[in-house]
């Protein structure tokens, strides 16, 4: 969005007329970018259901997620010279039938090894689709217009945080013949049509003369240097954290040397590298860079974490999961409005919004810490609401910001670049939130059965279960449930259970016994579950509002304002 500063004064009076289906131009572009934000949304929503119908770990649920974000930072490095090299509007029709077809995949996958795949398949696809909107809203829009045209980008982007956990519940619950989940994924099919003929029909043909080269070097190294930061990540908590997980990060960090000092050898030959080396000379460009990583991984981390809190720890519905978080999209969107009107302040509205967002996640842990386990989704409203405002402050001036130290011949790489540390900002913090979360989990449960001993020990004295036995049983639920919190395969009845079962058998004494023992350990495992899962909740959230501290000191970097070069000039 913040790619388009051409000054009016540099148009020539004899310029050609604007392209005259501009207009509808844009709709279809918006019509992608919708497809693109709520497929980066409804896995949060659908997941659980996702996983309990393919089965898989707890890093499933990552991976659906990840796999996308991480897909999507990889191919938009490229995306966006593919259309310099092949034509915009060629590779937007080639994007929208990709991204359609990874839909389709996503839809009748039978195995979650099968929709992860496919998920990546929409990611790349996406990848080479977006870039190219954009790219040609500079191109169809005479200077006057393009920031109108520009502008419609934040509703767009609201409505869509609004409207995809509300849409991706709905679809789920309502489980249209028989689809469940598959649904938000089908949704796509007729979306990606209408955006195909859309595209044949309004898109300029325009193509560029001046043709770069495609960087294939670079671009698998930074693909490589991805790939082994993301998966062990991931994957290590599954596999309890062996050598090869540590090996794979650090050499993560020598392939991203190695494709640093090859873009800049690339840069001097006079070729054309992936990512223009100049911009990381700039102290504004490369902190934003960094802010941007942090930022996105505390955003992208934190929904993915609190989606899973709500359905899996509280019992929620993937509808009423979607609806706890329309406060959080709507403030977003109200940010986004009163960033519009502060803008002249810079920086310090950016730094104003990391601070208000840091005060809403604050108050879901005061949430948490003062109404405990037995919390309503309307109680979290107002904490959600004051985050959502705050993000929409700190997102709205990142970008002009960022590229305000840019110059005007490296605008191309450094949004490109920009885009893509968002998007893989989002993998990374799916990677570590997520693995942080399910790694406190099987202790957080298990620490909650010992708070809730002393009344099951109650009911089983009243039941006449001997002292010893009563020592087994508690023991045996409380390594059940961690157990079955952090099981692999959620279909799969783990040992501990079974035991707690044997156990359970031997100690009942009379038929009243065998049905009021039952009944207590049920009670004191749902409100151990839902205890467990909001303590790590809440460690969770010290460690976003860590990040965001640290984003707020990283805005210091930054410049003051966005192209003071351009505003000195009115």
């Amino acid at each position: 969005m913040s790619t388009t500063g051409v000054a009016s004064a540099e148009t020539p009076t004899d310029s050609p007329a604007p392209y005259r289906w501009r207009w509808a131009a844009l709709f279809v572009i918006l019509a992608a970018e919708v497809m693109d934000l709520l497929d980066a949304v409804v896995t949060t929503i659908a997941g659980p259901s996702m996983r309990a119908d393919l089965g898989g770990g707890a890093s499933t649920l990552q991976w659906l997620a990840a796999a996308y974000t991480l897909s999507m930072a990889i191919g938009l490095v490229t995306g966006g010279r593919l259309g310099d090299i092949h034509g915009r509007r060629r590779m937007f029709l080639v994007g929208a039938a990709g991204f359609t077809v990874g839909s389709l995949l996503c839809a009748i996958a039978v195995s979650p090894e099968m929709l992860i795949a496919a998920r990546v398949v929409q990611g790349l696809f996406g990848a080479v689709m977006l870039p190219q909107g954009l790219g040609m809203i500079k191109e169809m829009f005479p200077p006057k217009e393009s920031q109108k045209a520009f502008g419609m980008f934040g509703p767009v982007m609201g409505l869509s945080a609004v409207c995809g956990p509300i849409l991706a519940g709905w679809l789920v619950d309502a489980d249209y013949f028989g689809t469940g989940w598959r649904m938000i994924f089908l949704i796509n099919l007729p979306l990606g049509a209408a955006a195909i003929l859309g595209a044949v029909r309004y898109l300029p043909r325009n193509v560029s003369g001046d043709k770069p080269r495609l960087d294939i070097p670079g671009m698998l190294l930074v693909s490589l240097a991805a790939l082994l930061i993301i998966f062990p990540l991931v994957q290590g908590r599954e596999y309890d954290w062996p050598l090869w997980t540590f090996a794979m990060m650090a050499a993560s960090l020598v392939v991203f040397a190695v494709f640093a000092v090859y873009e800049s050898r690339v840069g001097k030959a006079g070729r054309d590298p992936l990512v223009v080396p100049s911009l990381f000379r700039k102290r504004g460009f490369s902190g934003g860079m960094t802010l941007g990583l942090v930022f996105f991984s505390a955003m992208q981390g934190f929904m993915l974490v609190f989606t899973l809190y709500a359905q899996i720890g509280l019992g929620y519905s993937p509808l009423k999961a979607g609806l706890v978080l329309v406060p959080w999209s709507g403030g977003m969107v109200v940010g986004f409005g009163i960033a519009q009107g502060v803008a002249r302040f810079g920086r310090a509205v950016l730094q104003a919004g990391t601070l208000v967002m840091a005060a809403g996640v604050f108050g879901v842990w005061l949430t948490l810490d003062v109404v405990g386990d037995t919390v309503g989704p309307w109680q979290f409203g107002p904490s959600l609401l004051v985050s959502g405002i705050g993000m929409g402050l700190l997102m709205a001036p990142f970008f002009d910001i960022v590229l305000a130290s840019v110059e005007q011949h490296e605008t191309g790489s450094a949004s490109g670049t920009m885009t893509a540390i968002q998007q893989l900002g989002g993998a990374f913090g799916v990677a570590v939130l997520g693995t942080v979360f399910f790694g406190l989990l099987g202790g957080g449960i298990a620490t909650a059965v010992d708070q809730h001993a002393d009344g099951l020990r109650r009911e089983l004295t009243a039941a006449h279960v001997a002292p010893a036995a009563q020592d087994r049983v508690v023991a045996d639920l409380r390594a059940c449930a961690s157990d079955r919190a952090v099981a692999k395969d959620p279909a799969a009845t783990p040992a501990s259970c079974a035991r707690l079962e044997k156990d359970t058998r031997s100690a009942v004494t009379s038929p009243r016994a065998g049905a009021r023992i039952p009944a207590a350990l049920e009670d004191t495992a749902s409100s151990a579950f839902r205890g467990g899962f909001g303590s790590v909740m809440q460690t969770v959230l010290w460690i976003v509002d860590g990040m965001l501290a640290l984003t707020f000191l990283l805005a210091f970097l930054l410049p003051r304002h966005a192209r003071p070069e351009e505003s000195a000039g009115h």
